[in-house]
């Protein structure tokens, strides 16, 4: 799609969470971070996204959503995730119809973005991460966004606004745009001589993208990254090298992030006062 391209997308009805991480963070204990029972629980499973925040935190995300208009949910899950496949028949029929898709081995989030084809089908789908909470205004811009797109977030008000210290969010993957405010290149966990390259105005991606069926095909044809992974940067950077439009939501919001069982507590007041309906 062009730059001068005025004609209106189709609305995004469809969504895949990205449900299959480890969890290697939240599993490791934190005698700092002060549980209950319950959350200890299910922060050992590494199950983060099914962690109680007031309700669990999975509501949230998919409340968001739905509040921009999707209406299917798909959670990329393991085979061992039955806790997640209970989940998604429980809160499903609502606003959202929530399904499950399996991806088979942890091997990258190329490879998860692919075990959601199927649901996809030939519509746009949001994807985003379970244990990111991202703003609805950022979503509602994604969605109204022509083609492929992403959410590049401003780096000063993720520090401000959002629950991640400064040096995590300066190891999160740099933006660059041309001057269309189309995406000319990301870089996953940069480097000084990159940051510095980049300029402090750079934003960051926290995985909130909005794919053509276009992504899939990309999905296949990726070599595994030097860790060995399939990465969903690697499949949007060569989207680009063969003239596909990525466009950069701009966003001076903060997200939400669930790493570890020290970011419970700060999530937890974050959330309060958001409303949730499934």
């Amino acid at each position: 799609m062009s730059a001068t391209d005025t004609t209106v997308p189709a609305p995004v009805r469809r969504a895949v969470i990205l449900a299959r991480g480890l969890g290697t963070r939240m599993r490791r204990a934190d005698d700092a971070a002060q549980l209950d029972p319950a959350q200890a629980a299910v922060a050992a499973s590494g199950v983060k996204a099914l962690i109680d925040v007031g309700r669990p935190f999975l509501d949230y995300v998919i409340s968001a959503l739905a509040d921009v208009g999707v209406t299917e949910v798909c959670l990329v899950i393991g085979p061992e995730h039955d806790a997640l496949r209970e989940y998604a028949a429980a809160v499903s029929g609502g606003r959202v119809t929530v399904t499950t898709a399996i991806q088979a081995e942890p091997r990258g989030t190329a490879d998860a973005v692919a075990a959601a084809r199927g649901f996809a089908g030939d519509e746009r789908v949001i994807v985003v991460n379970s244990d990111n909470y991202y703003p609805r205004e950022a979503l509602a811009a994604l969605a109204a966004a022509p083609g492929t797109a992403l959410v590049g977030f401003d780096r000063a008000a993720m520090v401000e606004r959002s629950n991640i210290p400064a040096d995590r969010v300066r190891a999160f993957a740099l933006v660059a745009t041309d001057e269309h405010g189309h995406l000319r290149d990301i870089v996953e966990k940069p480097d000084e001589q990159t940051l510095a390259a980049y300029g402090e105005d750079a934003p960051v991606s926290m995985n909130a993208w909005l794919f053509t069926p276009a992504i899939f095909d990309a999905c296949a044809r990726i070599e595994p990254s030097v860790r060995g992974e399939y990465e969903i940067i690697d499949a949007v950077r060569l989207l680009v090298s063969e003239g596909e439009s990525v466009t950069v939501v701009p966003s001076a919001a903060g997200v939400l992030d669930m790493s570890s069982r020290g970011d419970i507590a700060s999530m937890q007041e974050a959330l309060a006062g958001i409303e949730v309906r499934l």
